[in-house]
């Protein structure tokens, strides 16, 4: 059964780091386009980082420049978002995304995927 499952959010003091993880069962990653988002109350859902090429490019929105990395961890059918220097507002549900590629060469936009996880929260507060 296809499932992404989001893990890793918690309550933060701004500046901390949190790892947060997105594990893709029944996935092969390298047919897999993953990306991050995420959700603040009363906002609508933003695009964090995403691996935009099978080449292993990536992209990140500006306000999470420098402080977000995404990787991987193919043999663990992993993707994980470290995320450091945090700010009360990166409070908000963080959620993995996942759309299946026909080919082990493959680019995207990072704006469509057909599966999705539950999400994990992440709260920056002191």
């Amino acid at each position: 059964q296809v499932q992404i499952v989001e893990s890793g959010g918690g309550l933060v003091q701004p500046g901390g780091s949190l790892r947060l993880s997105c594990e893709a069962s029944e996935f092969n990653l390298g047919y897999t386009a993953i990306g991050w988002f995420r959700q603040a109350p009363g906002k609508e859902r933003e695009g964090v980082s995403c691996f935009s090429s099978s080449d292993g490019d990536t992209t990140y929105s500006e306000s999470v420049k420098g402080r977000f990395t995404i990787s991987r961890d193919n043999a663990k059918n992993t993707v994980y978002l470290q995320i450091k220097s945090l700010k009360p507002e990166d409070t908000a549900v963080y959620y993995c995304a996942a759309d299946r590629m026909s080919s082990l060469s493959w680019t995207t936009d990072c704006h469509d995927y057909d599966y999705w996880g539950q999400g994990t929260q992440v709260t920056v507060s002191s």
